[in-house]
């Protein structure tokens, strides 16, 4: 039996796709190892969203080659569609896999082991894929690609145009994720929201049709464009259906100036109004509190001091988020912001990190807070970490109760 190990970098999209490939080639009858013990065979599936990402993604396989001499290595993801020459020249790697082929992958590899012919190509199309594993939760693609182009990500170049299959192809996965075990799904995208680019239809439409699959209890959008989140939806999602009161919207800057070089398609009154819109329709009295994950890139080329307090003024006092995602500036060559002139010193970039990273845990702790002695529902998964296990409300609070296995995969009450 060919042995196999799976090294995932980067976002949920990439876990979803490598997830995909595993069940695909294990039902070939591949074994399926942890990659710190030695395989014949290693599939990476990249990242290039910062320069660090780059430099992770060449660590990681050329340590590989390192152990494992004689292994085939194969390389997909974002950091292989921008530098794929440089992949090729790292010994050991065998094929890289740009956006469009990765269609290629399982049949290439199947080739590359047995021997047999070369694969057909499979050019353009949208790579359909979900995780599986866990007990709890799986992870659907549901769209890929992106065409916003802001100043400063090289991500529509990794990933290509926005795209996607038919709500009639996804229903399917669904069910079959639902047919696992497995009760919740976090739909995950490049541009989530832009669902419906290639099919005519709408995002819209997409949660409408997924909320009636049977099997599956609860739904997350893993992150959605503030501009692409409709008071419609709002009305809906908050009307009782399976959609849970947890929002990851980016926002990256939340000084106007800065979002419009960066080439953003809403200004702050425009989120602020967003934000309230959502915590007036969900939020009741004694009830939950919604989650609102908030993503800043600090540190954009011309952020002076006065345009960062500005944004930190703004999720201080306006947005006051769960958790923000925070992330220094990274140049990325070929990106309009990195012909700039007016970079920001790694510095003075650390120094606002480590100040969004306080005000982080302070409105955190506050947001904890507000929802002691409320009334929710937790998912329990199966890990035993000391005789505890854990679970996720549906706002999105880690709860830890004594390990029980007859709660795995549960949806219990609790007062938090």
């Amino acid at each position: 039996m060919v042995r196999i190990a799976f090294i995932t970098l980067g976002c949920k999209l990439n876990y979803a796709e490598t997830s995909t490939y595993e069940r695909a080639l294990v039902k070939e009858g591949f074994e399926a190892v942890p990659w710190s013990k030695g395989a014949d065979v290693f599939l990476v599936n990249t990242c290039s969203v910062t320069e660090h990402s780059d430099k992770k993604s060449r660590n990681i396989i050329r340590k590989l080659h390192r152990q494992n001499p004689d292994a085939k290595i194969f390389v997909t993801g974002c950091y292989a569609q921008l530098k794929r020459a440089e992949i090729e020249a790292i010994e050991g790697v065998e094929r890289v896999f740009g956006a469009t082929e990765k269609g290629q992958i399982v049949p290439t590899v199947l080739d590359a082991v047995r021997g047999a012919s070369c694969c057909g190509h499979d050019m353009g199309t949208f790579f359909p894929a979900f995780s599986s594993g866990e007990r709890t939760r799986s992870f659907l693609k549901v769209q890929d690609g992106c065409d916003y182009k802001c100043a400063y990500c090289t991500v529509p170049y990794a990933r290509g145009e926005s795209r996607n299959i038919p709500i009639a192809e996804i229903i399917p996965q669904a069910e079959a994720i639902a047919a696992e075990g497995i009760k919740e799904i976090v739909l995950t995208g490049v541009n989530t929201g832009d669902f419906g680019k290639t099919t005519g239809e709408s995002f819209f439409d997409l949660i409408k049709r997924l909320n009636d699959v049977e099997g599956i209890e609860r739904y997350r959008i893993s992150s959605i464009e503030p501009n692409l989140l409709t008071e419609e939806m709002i009305d809906w999602i908050t009307s009782g259906t399976k959609f849970l009161p947890h929002y990851h919207i980016p926002l990256q800057s939340g000084c106007d100036t800065v979002l419009k070089q960066m080439g953003r398609r809403y200004d702050t009154a425009a989120f602020a109004h967003k934000i309230q819109y959502i915590r007036q329709k969900s939020e009741k009295p004694g009830g939950p509190k919604v989650f609102f994950g908030i993503d800043v890139i600090v540190g954009f080329p011309g952020e002076t001091d006065e345009l960062f307090e500005e944004t930190y003024a703004f999720l201080r006092d306006v947005v006051r988020p769960a958790f923000i995602h925070i992330f220094p500036y990274s140049k990325r060559a070929g990106t309009p912001a990195a012909e700039r002139k007016d970079q920001v010193q790694d510095l003075v970039k650390t120094e606002r990190v480590q100040r969004l990273e306080a005000l982080c845990a302070q409105l955190n702790a506050e947001f904890m807070k507000a929802n002691e002695g409320v009334h929710e529902k937790v998912l329990f998964e199966s890990t035993n970490r000391k005789g505890q296990m854990e679970g996720y409300t549906g706002n999105y609070i880690r709860i830890a109760r004594p390990y029980d296995p007859e709660l795995i995969g549960r949806i219990i009450d609790v007062i938090i």
